[in-house]
């Protein structure tokens, strides 16, 4: 018999079996191939679509050049073009990093109040009068300066910081060292706060037109440099930043570190004009200052004064009449084949100084006991450039210092006898020769460049124990 049921089942069966799969079915086909050729997609649709292959392309590229790479690490990284996302999101998040630092320092309120409270909590030590404060003082001292001045002075008042200073047999250390501690720290944290918002690409790194303008945006705040003539502002600031130069990029790339820098000498001696001098200071004591107003007008003029063909740069010649013509012709040769670049200035293959060259030279003249001044001068007395002086070497560098010492009217002298002499001040490593190692070691290394360089250096030496005492007897008077 037939039921309904079984006569239902039995169609549904065929016609399951009569129906295609959808893949095979060629409308289907068509439509995929339609939507995957990107004809029949929406602009959105377009775009996204090439945003994933442009995407895949990338992911290919890179795992391409992974694979080739090995496990060899990046090293390089472009930065980003100026006025691109990337540079604007990194300068956004540099202006925002730097304005929070700036904010969590101490302003010179904030430091006459912690110095008032220093003043108020410490005790006075019966024996040397000066003002201490023993480790529950100076926690003390910290919950009051938290509540006048606020969370930032906390981090100065740490266990370590107080470690760091000088402890007398009670344990107490005295508040002026401390303080000056932490005016230098909020110190140099600005400085370093102001050239980092001027390192326009972030490497860490300041051009010489960026220390420039450091040193521009400084001259207001610095009482000895107030009153400098307007025309003479960017002069100043290119002889001030030269010595910065000089001595945080020895290598001569064109940029200093702004690390180096800080911690530098330089940076220190610029910091000093901030005082105002109570006493009438003589221009000699002036001009000891590289930044101070005096030298810097002292540089221009002496670079003016010995170009006599007015053509801003100095021929060896015009070299030769510095330091009253003391300077040995040997050493100005060497000066002008090592420091001076060949076709910069200058007819054909005459070599001329320039301004900037001009500062290096002198820069290494008045500092002679810096490597970086020894430096300078050793490539010039090193001859043969082998890194090394020979006997023969001192003997050719002292000849002529020896022939502007008799033309000076001076006592006949044995050049085998200062050959000896600066061997025993040196005592090399080697008995042979003497390299750059050896004269920063022996500590007397800028007075063997004066001796071999200036005969003016040589009598010096010569009569050092007469000018020790000449110095000594207005002390006793």
């Amino acid at each position: 018999m037939y039921s309904g049921s079984s006569d239902g089942e039995g169609h549904e069966a065929s016609a399951q079996r009569k129906i295609p799969s959808p893949s095979s079915m060629l409308w289907v086909r068509n439509l995929r191939r339609f939507i995957g050729s990107g004809a029949g997609l929406g602009s959105e649709a377009l775009m996204e679509l090439e945003t994933k292959r442009i995407l895949f392309d990338i992911f290919k590229e890179k795992q391409q050049k992974s694979a080739e790479a090995g496990t060899i690490p990046s090293f390089y990284k472009r930065k980003p073009e100026e006025g691109s996302i990337s540079n604007r999101v990194q300068r956004l998040a540099k202006y925002r990093f730097l304005k929070k630092q700036s904010d969590l320092l101490l302003n010179a309120d904030d430091l006459d109040a912690m110095w008032v409270c220093l003043r108020e909590n410490c005790v006075i030590d019966d024996a040397t009068g000066a003002e201490k404060m023993n480790y529950e003082d100076f926690c003390h001292i910290a919950s009051v300066c938290t509540e006048q001045i606020g969370p930032k002075c906390r981090r100065f008042f740490s266990p370590s910081n107080f470690m760091k200073f000088e402890k007398d047999e009670s344990g107490r250390i005295a508040i002026l060292p401390f303080y000056l501690y932490v005016m230098r720290t909020v110190s140099l944290t600005q400085a370093r706060i102001d050239m980092s918002e001027l390192d326009e690409d972030s490497d860490g790194f300041l051009q010489s037109y960026e220390m420039e303008a450091y040193i521009k945006g400084l001259i207001p705040n610095l009482a000895q440099l107030r009153d400098m003539p307007s025309a003479f502002v960017q002069m100043y600031c290119r002889i001030a930043a030269h010595k910065f130069f000089f001595f945080c990029d020895p290598h001569r790339r064109g940029k200093a570190c702004i690390k180096k820098i800080l911690l530098s000498n330089c940076l220190q001696e610029l910091m000093e004009l901030h005082q105002e001098s109570e006493e009438e200071v003589t221009d000699t004591e002036q001009a000891e200052n590289w930044f101070s107003l005096t030298s810097a007008q002292r540089i221009c003029d002496m670079f003016l004064a010995l170009d006599k063909d007015m053509n801003g740069t100095l021929s060896k010649q015009e070299l030769r009449e510095y330091a009253d013509g003391t300077l040995t012709d040997i050493f100005i040769e060497r000066a002008f084949d090592e420091h001076v670049r060949r076709g910069k200035t200058g007819v054909g293959n005459a070599r001329e100084m320039d301004f900037e060259s001009f500062l290096d030279f002198v820069l290494a003249l008045e500092n002679k006991d810096t490597p970086e001044g020894l430096t300078y001068l050793f490539r010039c007395l090193d001859l043969q450039g082998r890194g090394y002086l020979t006997t023969a070497d001192i003997h050719s560098l002292f000849r002529d210092v020896h022939q502007k010492w008799i033309e000076g009217g001076n006592y006949e002298l044995c050049i085998e006898d200062v050959r000896d002499e600066i061997w025993d001040m040196v005592k090399p490593v080697d008995p042979l020769r003497i390299t750059l190692s050896d004269l920063l070691g022996c500590k007397q290394g800028g007075t063997v460049a004066s001796m071999l360089i200036d005969v003016r250096g040589f009598w010096a030496h010569d009569n050092r124990e007469n000018l020790l005492q000449e110095e000594e007897e207005p002390e006793e008077e």
